[in-house]
């Protein structure tokens, strides 16, 4: 495998192109829809639409989208940040379809420039592997981001019962005084948290 990174995450969303992408619609309701990753390049990802659309409505009123995939391996890539529209848009266009030829016969011609280009440079990434055994997972950040910090980790009042061990799905769990979760291996699922008979297991980054 090649070595995994921010970039390398990115990569993996061009190489499948189809992602998922996800916006809230003016009524508060979440909306997704499949759309080509056109370009990526110098930690950036780049995808365009046309001015009809609802995606491009919600775009410009609220540019915070979530994008997700996975390839043939059971890999799958999670991207969260600001889509910004590009200035230039001719050129950009004119970029993206030279990347992307099979677009020529989707928008022949002129037609092109209906559409409109994006770029997210900013944003937190998620990188996780089911093939392997036990599962991997790890995060990354582009441009100003900071990385993401999910899941559970065990403090200092722990009392060393090893429950928590036990019942893990993905043995992700190493004995000590505290207990340690291997961040790359957990699923998150909260069973350890749950469980914890001295409530000494939190979520991570603040979460609630």
């Amino acid at each position: 495998m090649k070595e995994l990174n921010a970039e390398r995450c990115l990569q993996i969303l061009r190489e499948v192109k189809e992602a998922a992408f996800a916006t809230v619609d003016e009524n508060g309701f979440p909306q997704v829809r499949i759309i080509d990753v056109m370009l990526v390049e110098k930690g950036k990802l780049y995808f365009c639409t046309s001015r009809g659309k609802d995606f491009y409505k919600q775009l410009m009123s609220n540019p915070y989208v979530a994008v997700t995939t996975m390839n043939r391996d059971f890999q799958s890539v999670r991207l969260k940040g600001k889509a910004e529209k590009l200035e230039d848009q001719k050129y950009w266009i004119d970029r993206i379809f030279e990347e992307n030829p099979s677009m020529k016969g989707v928008y022949p011609g002129e037609s092109r420039y209906i559409l409109e280009p994006f770029c997210i440079e900013n944003g937190q990434l998620e990188f996780f592997d089911l093939s392997k055994e036990p599962i991997y997972r790890r995060f990354f950040s582009i441009g100003n981001e900071k990385t993401a910090e999910k899941g559970f980790e065990i403090t200092d009042l722990c009392v060393g019962c090893g429950k928590c061990s036990g019942l893990c799905p993905q043995k992700c769990i190493k004995e000590g005084m505290p207990y340690e979760i291997q961040q790359e291996h957990c699923l998150h699922c909260g069973l350890c948290f749950e469980n914890c008979p001295v409530s000494a297991i939190i979520r991570r980054g603040g979460q609630k």
